[in-house]
């Protein structure tokens, strides 16, 4: 069979950091026989075995502790609360398109479920310490919005804020798995700082509705952030 006819092996592409050593740990936890209500070995080891730095190490652990397989218990370390391996740990929900307008519009739509619920959920659950919370992810979302004309990451926490009210770990394992999906929302779509600008107003008023734990109101403010976002989608994909 002539050379070029055979198939060839081609390098791989370069794998996220953070990714590899996700699998490298579950890979660990399996190997090492942990048992839910194990104790995992502490970041020190952690570093030196995965021979990676602390930063990445905490970033690894609160993406598990965000899905719900491991907790941190203050002077006590790090828990196993489920069994998990490298096959079996979360698989990232993503979308097999090129054109970004698609994977922004079918992600709008899964969006547009989660988080008109979670306003809901948040406006009926919320706490005072919640309440705190969401409002200091807003004072620095405005800030930072009325200092850049733009506020991704700040628009970001202040929606993870609003998750965590819910008191539904569920919501924030969700978009653990839809991610990279998720922060296209946020990380200027088409090179376009405004964004989703016109629906800014509408996230104090959001906040004001799960103050006032009225969830019918969080209903149509989130339908109405929304539903900017899949406007500006629409128009600035053109």
């Amino acid at each position: 069979m002539p050379q070029q006819d055979k198939a060839m092996l081609l390098p791989l592409p370069p794998v996220d950091r953070v990714q590899q050593v996700i699998s490298a740990l579950a890979d660990y936890i399996q190997r090492s026989g942990l048992k839910p209500g194990d104790r995992l070995p502490a970041e020190r080891e952690l570093m030196a075995a995965l021979a990676v730095g602390r930063s990445t190490v905490r970033e690894v652990l609160s993406h598990f502790q965000a899905l719900g397989v491991v907790e941190a218990r203050k002077g006590s370390g790090t828990y196993l609360l489920r069994a998990i391996s490298g096959a079996t740990i979360h698989m990232p929900l993503a979308l097999d398109t090129e054109h970004l307008r698609d994977a922004l519009l079918q992600t709008l739509e899964v969006r547009r479920g989660i988080e008109v619920e979670a306003g809901m959920v948040a406006a009926r659950r919320r706490t005072d310490a919640d309440l705190i919370n969401i409002e200091t992810k807003l004072d620095e979302m405005e800030r930072v919005h009325l200092a850049k004309g733009t506020s991704g990451p700040e628009d970001l926490a202040f929606h993870l804020a609003i998750y965590d009210a819910t008191h539904n770990p569920l919501f924030r394992q969700l978009l653990e798995q839809m991610r990279e999906a998720f922060e296209r929302f946020w990380e200027k779509p088409f090179d376009r700082p405004d964004f989703a600008r016109r629906s800014f107003p509408f996230h104090r008023m959001l906040f004001n509705a799960i103050a006032a734990q009225d969830s019918d109101a969080a209903r149509l403010e989130t339908l109405k952030i929304l539903a900017i976002v899949e406007e500006d989608i629409k128009e600035m994909s053109k």
